[in-house]
């Protein structure tokens, strides 16, 4: 996998804009390359249904076939890149693309924070001593609400995964939004 990070075209993120298509993803970025029928079966889906998720996928190069493994009967996928970003625009139809995928985004999320929570009594004391699920609500402008944001990604994307036996897969989901409910922070 590169690890580098996609932006997308309208039409690409129009395609990702799908909760499965973003599990399929996370699942390949994560857990590494996979058929239809494994990916299927890991999902609950019919291996027709998660072709064609799959094909989408790499229409719009999200996926690349994984070419050392599988043969005529069993193609095997392997995500392209590491991470998805989106870019803040002006244009109205690129704004409801990116709308959809964040809409996307939260289920998948939601679903996963849900696991975690509900995997959480199963962790070794270390694993949970670890993990949070905290929040904060702060008054920021948002130039500085944006400068706090860069910061934590900043400081995400600079640690180091380690080589050593006892570490794993850790998860880091930042949401930062103003309060739902709220407009530039004054209740509606």
């Amino acid at each position: 996998m590169d690890l580098t990070t996609i932006t997308p075209t309208l039409q690409a993120l129009r395609a990702l804009s799908h909760p499965v298509r973003l599990r399929m993803l996370g699942l390949l970025r994560s857990e590494g390359p996979a058929t239809a029928t494994t990916l299927a079966a890991r999902l609950g889906l019919n291996t027709g249904a998660t072709s064609y998720h799959l094909r989408q996928l790499a229409q719009h190069g999200f996926l690349v076939e994984d070419e050392e493994r599988g043969n005529a009967r069993d193609r095997w996928w392997k995500a392209a890149h590491r991470s998805t970003r989106t870019a803040p625009v002006d244009d109205p139809d690129v704004q409801a693309a990116q709308d959809a995928f964040l809409r996307a985004v939260a289920v998948v999320h939601a679903e996963q924070l849900q696991r975690a929570v509900e995997e959480a009594e199963l962790l070794p004391a270390r694993w949970r001593r670890a993990s949070t699920a905290s929040d904060w609500a702060l008054r920021l402008t948002p130039r500085r609400a944006q400068a706090l944001v860069e910061a934590l990604e900043a400081l995400v994307e600079g640690a180091e995964e380690d080589d050593d036996p006892d570490a794993g897969e850790f998860v880091v989901m930042l949401h930062a939004f103003p309060r739902p409910g709220t407009v530039a922070g004054d209740p509606r």
